[in-house]
């Protein structure tokens, strides 16, 4: 069996985190190892979790999507 693809999910959005997080969990093979609501703990999480895939929102208060992706 292979191991499954580990995502991190960062939005502003608490619902919207919820929502992909779900929709993505429901799928077999993937697993939602963290969720982050900014730039700057997508950041964090990226580099504790090592996450395959992250989602990331572009439109963020502080640090936003394209920074952060940027730093990872």
């Amino acid at each position: 069996m292979t191991e499954p693809i580990r995502v991190l999910v960062v939005d502003d959005s608490a619902s919207s985190r919820a929502l992909l997080s779900s929709i993505l969990e429901s799928e077999s093979g993937i697993s939602v190892v963290a969720q982050a609501a900014s730039g700057d703990a997508a950041v964090e999480a990226a580099q504790r979790f090592r996450p395959s895939l992250i989602t990331m929102d572009v439109y963020m208060p502080g640090m936003d999507g394209l920074e952060a992706t940027r730093q990872i």
